[in-house]
């Protein structure tokens, strides 16, 4: 890694420049900082061997996503000369340049610690993943031949390259097989065979965890594809595609919701065609391939539009298999000993017995952190009872990724004659063809479906349940900061806060006749929402803490988020720590301001905590001169959350649960296994206990206390 300079002491006699490009980290370099650490768990010896196999799938999945969306709006801007825009202010054909080679770095790492560590590892507890056929045992060849003659043959296409036959198209992340021939009269011929992704990845044996990656079995097993050709040589290549929607959304009223569900459905179609910004190929394909791949390529592109032309630098050998994503199934295998110790989320006590849930939350509001508290026990809990309650009149919830049991669940609300409203967010990244799927499944059975405000993308977490109670209409509460999906709320750590606070269920109310009609609320009871409030609500919180600390009164800040970047945010934060506020920053991904830089920031600590649950959960302490106010929210501290998105923050207004909240933060600042000090300069340093020190692992310390 090339580390960027860290800025120079502030001169006192001086006034520091706070929008000095010097003082902010890079934020695509930040999220690549993000990923050197996920991958750096996968070569933590102290990892479970599986968990380190899931690790590295996740590593691979991350630069996938993050070449199909940030890579490519670094090329775009390069392509268009567009100067340098964020805070730091480095120019986009550096960024590129700085991009490629620390992703350059980390694959190679990630392909060393995969073959030279963890398969080899595998293999000494019997799972093993053959790099060969000729490695395979004798007694499994001819089954194995037998299965790509029935099963895989069938299946695949070859497709010549000639001037007959043009270069075929190359789906988005697909393995495919670039295949060197030579006819009878000794002319070289060039094919391509597609790996196809409905057949198993890891082609099992008879053998129990023994597996033979399937673009092996097709490249053993080429020749029955272009028989009368002399088979030259095989050599696997991947590609990755611009895969970011292009939307230009109007400001129009609700009549576009038509439109705005078929452009969202012909951008998820022309997904496919984006740019090629990204190739990949194993390390034993030859230079001249690879400049036949590039052409090829880059003629393909060039009669899309413009764009910029796929490069030698563009190209990322792989010493192991490609598209190691894949590897989630091996790391899915039932093999305990070699596991994470197993973990059943816990229904919160007030939550575990046969009471109605609706007379529990009107006793006292709840306070929820997933996995330790049970989703299926709290949230799907209450949404379950307000289906099945006769004296529910209508839930209202915001879905940002749909399917799944909630969604099943609101169907059959509806069904049975209930007003169910959902605001669904068509433009949920990679999630938007099975929110369409969901919203005309939605609307086909009778539920209020809408997308939300022309413009804004809706990444609020609420939830509101209207029951009737004798003579009047009570309101019932749930918001958070995670989606409302059952899967991922068992690897998510989320706050959530449930309760039948009149203002939140007026609030609520409010916010989703904004979301779904025409309107305009002047202001909310307490809710804070963006984009309007939750910005300036923010920076007057930050600077708030500044006039304490200078009037000699208790100030303090601790924040836990995904991503801090907003500059103004940042600049506050760093008028805060000169005026002497303590500020802890639990930021797990980007983060674009520098701790510890002398006369700016000397009082800002930025630590990141990895580990086997992924940290979602958003929450905010000030410490306001005493009178503490605690706030958990669904944004992050970035431009998109706080000006281009509908979000929403609660503040935690139980004595009991803000101290709760804090101890939780507190507890994560002292985690001497799973945290990460950021240093000035942007790199991080993993925290160890010290000789005859006890290891202090937030996540595990709050797995003993749940079970």
């Amino acid at each position: 890694m090339s580390a960027l300079p860290v800025p120079a002491p502030a001169d006192d006699g001086l006034k520091r420049d706070l929008r000095d490009p010097a003082l902010y980290q890079n934020r695509e370099l930040s999220w690549l900082e993000f990923n050197r650490r996920v991958l750096a768990e996968a070569m933590d010896p102290r990892t479970p061997l599986l968990e380190r196999v899931k690790f590295l799938a996740i590593f691979s999945s991350n630069l996938d996503e993050f070449f199909q969306v940030r890579v490519s709006g670094v090329r775009e801007q390069v392509a268009l000369h567009v100067a340098g825009r964020d805070a730091d202010a480095i120019p986009p054909a550096q960024e590129l340049i700085e991009i490629r080679a620390r992703v350059r770095s980390m694959v190679d790492k990630h392909s060393r610690c995969l073959e030279d560590d963890v398969l080899p590892a595998l293999a000494a507890h019997g799972i093993r993943i053959y790099r060969a056929f000729s490695d395979v045992p004798e007694s499994e060849r001819e089954y194995l031949t037998e299965y790509f003659n029935t099963m895989v043959f069938p299946v695949l296409t070859p497709l010549a390259v000639d001037p007959g036959h043009p270069f075929p198209h190359i789906s988005n992340l697909s393995i495919s097989i670039a295949v060197s021939l030579a006819d009878a009269d000794g002319e070289p011929r060039f094919a391509r065979v597609k790996v196809p992704k409905l057949l198993p990845r890891w082609v099992p044996l008879r053998a129990p965890n023994e597996f033979l990656p399937l673009e092996v079995l097709i490249s053993t097993n080429l020749q029955s594809l272009f028989p009368g050709m002399n088979l030259i040589g095989c050599h696997p290549f991947r590609i990755t595609r611009n895969s970011d929607l292009n939307l230009e959304v109007g400001d129009g009223d609700r009549d576009e919701a038509d439109d705005l569900l078929e452009m969202i459905q012909e951008e998820v179609r022309n997904r496919k065609f984006g740019e090629v910004v990204r190739l990949e190929v194993h390390e034993s394909m030859p230079a001249s391939l690879r400049k036949l791949l590039i052409e090829e390529f880059n003629e393909a592109d060039a009669e899309d539009g413009e764009g910029l032309p796929l490069a030698y630098e563009d190209v990322f050998e792989v010493g192991g298999p490609l598209d190691a994503s894949d590897l989630m199934s091996i790391a899915s295998l039932d093999i305990p000993k070699l596991r994470d110790e197993p973990f059943t989320p816990v229904t919160p006590r007030r939550l575990a017995d046969d009471r109605n849930i609706f007379d529990v939350i009107r006793e006292g509001d709840l306070f929820l952190h997933h996995p330790y508290d049970s989703f299926q026990g709290s949230v799907e809990q209450l949404i379950t009872a307000a289906v099945n309650d006769p004296d529910v009149l209508a839930i209202k919830i915001t879905l940002y990724r749909t399917g799944g049991e909630i969604a099943r669940l609101l169907a059959h609300a509806a069904e049975l004659g209930k007003q169910v409203a959902v605001l669904i967010e068509l433009q949920a990244r990679f999630d938007e063809e099975n929110n369409i799927i969901w919203a005309k499944r939605f609307e086909d059975i009778g539920v209020h479906v809408s997308y939300g405000v022309a413009g804004l993308k809706t990444h609020a977490k609420v939830l509101l349940v209207v029951r009737r109670e004798g003579d009047h209409i009570r309101r019932y509460v749930h918001i958070g900061t995670g989606n409302y999906a059952p899967i991922t709320s068992k690897f998510y750590t989320d706050f959530g806060l449930i309760t039948a606070d009149p203002d939140l269920g007026a609030d609520l109310s409010d916010l989703f006749n904004m979301l779904t009609g025409f309107a305009a609320p002047a202001s909310y009871r307490k809710i804070t929402v963006a984009p309007r409030w939750m910005k300036p609500k923010l920076l007057d919180l930050i600077s708030r803490e500044a006039l304490h600390a200078q009037a000699g009164k208790p100030a303090r800040i601790i924040a836990k988020l995904n991503a801090l970047v907003d500059q103004d945010v940042i600049i506050e934060l760093y008028k805060a720590s000169m005026a002497g506020v303590q500020i802890d920053l639990i930021v797990r991904g980007i983060c674009c301001l520098r701790p510890g830089i002398d006369g700016v920031s000397d009082n800002i600590r930025v630590i990141s905590i990895l580990g086997r649950f992924l940290e979602h959960s958003r929450g905010f302490v000030f410490r306001n001169g005493g009178r503490e106010e605690v706030f958990i929210t669904s944004a992050d501290w970035m431009p998109r959350n706080l000006e281009r998105r509908v979000e929403a923050a609660v503040p935690i207004e139980d004595p009991r649960h803000r101290a709760e909240i804090r101890r939780l933060l507190e507890m994560m600042l002292e985690d001497n296994r799973q945290a990460w000090d950021m240093q000035p300069d942007g790199s991080y340093v993993q925290r160890r206990p010290a000789p005859g020190e006890a290891q202090r692992g937030s996540q595990q310390i709050l797995i003993d206390r749940a079970t």
